[in-house]
């Protein structure tokens, strides 16, 4: 089945404007799904993969959008054989890359490949470029609530492209999310460690099994950061099972509320509460 995908490259240097460009490109062409640094996208859906731009390095963000390790193959393989694409188009920053990326992912060779200079004039080109320097500002072809819940500590700002394509055609209207990568070190935003203490707060009071928030400790990483919680438990609970519930709860409370991923989260059982019968 993925012998008969027909492949397309959109190559242009870092930097110079593919990813804002990728989906006028697809629909000059008629391709439904695009594959960029990392990411498989349906029009504007990511439908499997996560962005290279999370990794914490130049390098792993390299290593990342070229589907270099068995899970991040099978996610993307597994999503194409689902959603069998016609064709497919993938970004690179040069013919190497993307014949690499095709390659890892056991599709056919690439037909045809689209430069960014047959695309974008040299001016256009040069302003993507010293944004990309001076502000560090990188775009997803996607809408921002369809990465926001991926990001942790980014810049996201929403970005739409209206084109028109002609008296009697229909315009051309892209959605886009900026961001500025891990890796990038011009601003960041900061929340206090007692929010995430008031968030669980109000989940543990919530939560028949868990009797009183303890110790909590947060520690700040660029992925997010990694909660250690102790707490005191009622007797009589499947403490095993109501930890891990709570601990879902937490999680996906506070990615929900702060748009920052929990790297990790640790909670331990400090005490039993006795109930005291009246």
């Amino acid at each position: 089945m993925l012998s008969k995908i027909k492949m397309y490259a959109f190559v242009g240097p870092s930097g110079t404007g593919k990813s804002y460009r990728a989906q006028y490109v697809a629909g000059e062409n008629n391709i439904s799904y695009i594959i960029d640094d990392g990411l498989f996208i349906k029009d504007n859906e990511v439908i499997a993969g996560s962005s290279a731009k999370k990794a914490p390095t130049k390098i792993e963000t390299v290593k990342h959008a070229l589907f270099q390790t068995p899970e991040e193959k099978r996610e993307i393989i597994e999503a194409i054989k689902k959603y069998k694409p016609e064709s497919i188009m993938i970004l690179g920053t040069s013919d190497n890359m993307v014949h690499k990326i095709a390659e890892n992912l056991g599709l056919p060779k690439i037909e045809k490949i689209i430069r960014i200079d047959e695309i974008a004039t040299e001016e256009e080109i040069q302003t993507a470029r010293r944004i990309r320097v001076t502000e560090g500002k990188h775009v997803i072809p996607v809408p921002t609530f369809e990465i926001k819940k991926d990001f942790s500590g980014y810049i996201l700002d929403p970005l739409q492209i209206f084109k028109s394509k002609g008296i009697g055609k229909a315009p051309y209207i892209s959605e886009k999310s900026i961001i500025r990568p891990t890796f990038s070190y011009m601003g960041n935003f900061t929340i206090s460690d007692s929010v995430f203490r008031q968030i669980i707060e109000y989940i543990a009071y919530k939560s028949p099994a868990i009797h009183k928030i303890g110790k909590m400790r947060i520690t700040k990483y660029e992925e997010g950061p990694s909660i250690y919680l102790e707490v005191i438990v009622m007797y009589g609970c499947n403490i095993i099972n109501e930890l891990s519930l709570f601990k879902s709860k937490c999680q996906k409370e506070i990615e929900k509320l702060t748009a920052m991923n929990i790297s990790n989260m640790e909670i331990v059982a400090k005490g039993i509460e006795v109930e005291q019968n009246k």
